[in-house]
């Protein structure tokens, strides 16, 4: 798919859209089987009825993990507090919103919002940027699997295209994908060459990207990738990465009103020396 572009890493086991149908099909047509229904306690009405909340239920399970997001959050960003990049680390109290402060000499404080998956309103439309933030950046901690992870990234900054393009609110300096998924079997990662130890994982650099500034009066925003931030760079150096080739590794984030008032994204993401890979809308 032309998205998957958005990021260079795949996943190694997409099932194609025939398998995902096929099992569709199996769980739709299990109610028509009684006699295995009996065996698990269940009539064929019971089935039906109970059969949607069943699905949501699953869905939930699988997107309410907060607290391995959380523990991953805090043993990455604790790692550069651990390498001297940043001085201090706050993590959010239990049930208050999902922001961690970082405090990095010579910056300042910098705001890393975690959220899950990108493609809906809570993972890319519910955030607010802190007054106390020098820098803000959405950091989605997914281990989804249905898309490969360019896809997942262009689904949630089109959410952020709209946000950028009719809200009234400061806008996020960056947004970042990276989960302990990255760089194994099941999510194959070009970047595994400058993998570093954050406490039990070995990970590679994440896919960050630096967002438009918005100004009113202009109709094209950072589409050539120029505008500059100074965290991605300090994060990169939590892997090695020198800061004279971190921008190598960093990624943008553009958007552009053309003719007729068509809206247009683009998303590239870079991996080292002319490695890069990008999607236009």
């Amino acid at each position: 798919m032309e998205t998957d572009e958005a990021a260079p890493c795949r996943h190694a086991g997409i099932p194609p859209a025939t398998v995902v149908d096929s099992v569709v099909r199996l769980v739709e047509n299990l109610g028509a089987h009684p006699g295995l229904l009996a065996k698990h306690g269940l009539t064929q009405q019971e089935f039906s009825n109970a059969l949607p909340a069943a699905i949501e239920q699953i869905r939930g399970r699988r997107s309410a993990a907060t607290g391995a997001r959380q523990e991953f959050m805090t043993v990455m960003l604790q790692g550069l507090v651990d390498r001297g990049i940043a001085s201090a680390l706050e993590v959010p109290k239990p049930g208050a919103d999902a922001v961690y402060r970082l405090t990095v000499d010579g910056l300042g404080d910098v705001a890393v919002i975690r959220k899950g998956a990108p493609d809906g309103t809570q993972g890319s439309v519910n955030w607010n940027v802190p007054d106390w933030a020098q820098e803000t950046y959405l950091w989605w901690v997914f281990d989804g699997m249905k898309r490969n992870p360019g896809s997942e990234v262009a689904k949630g900054v089109s959410r952020l295209r709209k946000v950028f393009l009719t809200e009234d609110r400061k806008m996020l300096d960056g947004v970042i994908f990276h989960n302990d998924l990255c760089g194994t079997p099941g999510r194959l990662c070009p970047k595994n060459e400058y993998a570093a130890d954050f406490g039990d994982w070995r990970l590679p650099p994440p896919c960050v990207y630096v967002m438009p500034d918005h100004d009113p009066d202009a109709s094209s925003w950072n589409w050539d990738g120029a505008t500059r931030r100074k965290f991605p760079g300090l994060l990169l150096g939590a892997f090695g990465i020198p800061a004279e080739t971190a921008p190598l590794f960093t990624g943008h984030v553009g958007f552009r009103i053309g003719e007729r008032k068509v809206k247009r994204t683009v998303i590239t993401s870079r991996f080292g020396p002319a490695n890069a890979t990008t999607y236009r809308s």
